[in-house]
């Protein structure tokens, strides 16, 4: 048996699978493609996560978008972070190429172009169904560790949060929760310090700043109703595949502590919606999340070890997280070490530093009698990778450079009309696009310190009538409306008063 047979072998003995897969394309011999000789990734095996890594421009959002395009037509829905914008095309067929058809020939199998039922969603002010979520589902302790806070800092936090349920407060958007914070230490501090302790005005003072830096990069659109009900991820259409959920991260890329707020919130709910699946053959719902390092930069200590639980857990929930960026090593070891499937384009050696990173890449791969890994990296074409799966009994399949298969769809964005037609064909957007700003803690503490000020002034009328001998009574000032009128909180503990009134 010569060399490239036994290698044929040793793939499709390695790729054979019994149940549902995706084709990611042909195996590639000493730079050449072996026709018909299939890369295959089994469905059951794609709630055990996955990354797409490699340099600018290999082809990594291609090879994502063959995945979500594989996914749908199996009736898997998918949700895609779509930080550069040009994931939108999949809502429209390919138009081909001579180069793709040569492509698929080298593959072995015929290209086919299709269009794929898409959801465009949107954190900001962008056109699409806005995604929301309120301060009380985050709870504090979700809250405290997006915030970063001490463990004092913490605690506070909790007592907000149990004021407002004793008082029936609904904590609604950040607005409300500034306003409790406030008059913890302000109006209501002796109704605080006599039921929950006293509050620092320092720690409080602490945690508003933090606030403040979160409503600078946007969350002040993000915290709110109507809340997005995570179960709308999971829709199929009439012809029984998965919608394509696309998340337009266009303008927040600068944005990081806003965006891992997002992701941390969105996997959180998801863990407590999503029923226990077991091993039921195929994945609920996949997530691809594109410059994943935006995930973990900046992130505290107590926020990563919050997503490294969540990452651990949620696949018992059939869900697949996919993070997609330039190197491995923007991933934190104790999350890519949870990672079952790798799809490794191609590394580029410019530096000293390149070149340690590169191989340290080819340790996270199998060993291969095929392949030298450290070479394949830096010699792959556009279009190709290394890959690395589980097969169906949950083991590693043989590591196979692969000639990937072309998307589907366009591979480009849509124009506005386009994109304007697909957001006005949306069944979510009447659903979630109304803003909605009920009585919440806000309103009930304005109104609460409006009566005690109107009181204050009905007992200063009163006093004025009274006669001289009645001016030994106590004439004490109603506590809350005493700090109301005092210079120290016409000031406010940061000059932020006005902005917070308002």
């Amino acid at each position: 048996m010569s060399s490239k047979d036994h290698f044929i072998e040793h793939i499709e003995k390695g790729y054979t699978t019994k149940g549902d897969f995706i084709t990611m394309g042909a195996a590639m011999y000493e730079g050449e493609t072996v026709t018909n000789s299939y890369v295959k990734i089994p469905l059951k095996t794609l709630n055990r996560h996955g990354l797409i890594a490699g340099a600018t421009g290999t082809g990594k959002t291609k090879t994502l978008q063959v995945l979500a395009e594989n996914l749908s037509e199996q009736g898997i829905p998918v949700l895609l972070m779509d930080l550069k914008g040009d994931l939108s095309g999949i809502a429209q067929p390919s138009a081909g190429h001579p180069k793709i058809d040569e492509r698929h020939a080298k593959i072995g199998f015929p290209f086919e172009a299709k269009s794929f039922p898409v959801e465009i969603l949107s954190l900001s002010d962008q056109d699409g169904v806005r995604l929301r979520a309120t301060v009380s589902e985050f709870g504090p302790v979700l809250l405290s560790r997006i915030l970063d806070l001490t463990e004092t800092q913490s605690g506070i936090v909790a007592v907000v949060f149990k004021y407002c349920d004793d008082h029936k407060m609904p904590l609604l958007d950040l607005k409300d929760f500034k306003k409790v914070l406030q008059y913890a230490t302000d109006e209501g501090k002796e109704e605080f310090q006599e039921s929950y302790g006293r509050i620092s005005t320092a720690s409080t003072g602490a945690i508003l700043r933090k606030i403040i830096e979160l409503e600078q990069q946007g969350a002040d659109l993000f915290f709110g109703e109507t809340s997005f009900e995570v179960d709308d991820l999971t829709r199929i259409d009439e012809n029984g595949r998965g919608y394509i959920n696309i998340i337009r991260l266009t303008d927040i890329q600068d944005k990081p502590k806003l965006f891992s707020t997002f992701m941390l919130s969105l996997l959180a709910e998801i863990y407590e919606t999503f029923p226990e699946q077991g091993d039921s053959g195929r994945p609920e719902l996949v997530l691809f999340i594109d410059e994943a390092h935006l995930i973990f930069k900046q992130a505290s200590a107590a926020l990563l070890d919050q997503i490294e639980s969540i990452v651990k857990l949620i696949r018992s929930k059939g869900i697949g997280l996919y993070f997609v960026t330039q190197n491995p090593t923007d991933i934190p070891e104790a999350v890519l070490g949870q990672l079952g499937l790798k799809i490794q384009h191609a590394l580029r050696a410019f530096t000293a530093k390149d070149r340690k990173a590169i191989k340290l890449t080819a340790e996270n791969y199998p060993d291969s009698e095929f392949y030298d890994t450290t070479e394949v990296l830096t010699s792959l074409g556009i279009g190709e990778a290394l890959i690395s799966a589980l097969d169906e009994k949950g083991r590693p399949t043989p590591l196979a450079a692969t000639m990937l298969r072309a998307p589907m769809s366009r591979m480009d964005v849509l124009t506005p009309k386009e994109l304007a037609e697909v957001i006005d064909n949306s069944k979510l957007v009447e659903k979630y696009n109304e803003e909605i700003d009920r009585e919440s803690a806000y309103e009930m503490l304005s109104e609460k310190i409006e009566k005690a000020e109107v009181l204050h002034e009905k007992e200063k009328e009163a006093e004025k009538k009274t006669s001289r001998s009645s001016s030994s009574r106590s004439t004490r000032q109603n506590p809350i409306v005493k700090v109301l009128t005092s210079a120290t909180f016409i000031r406010s503990i940061f000059g932020i008063l006005k902005k917070i009134i308002k």
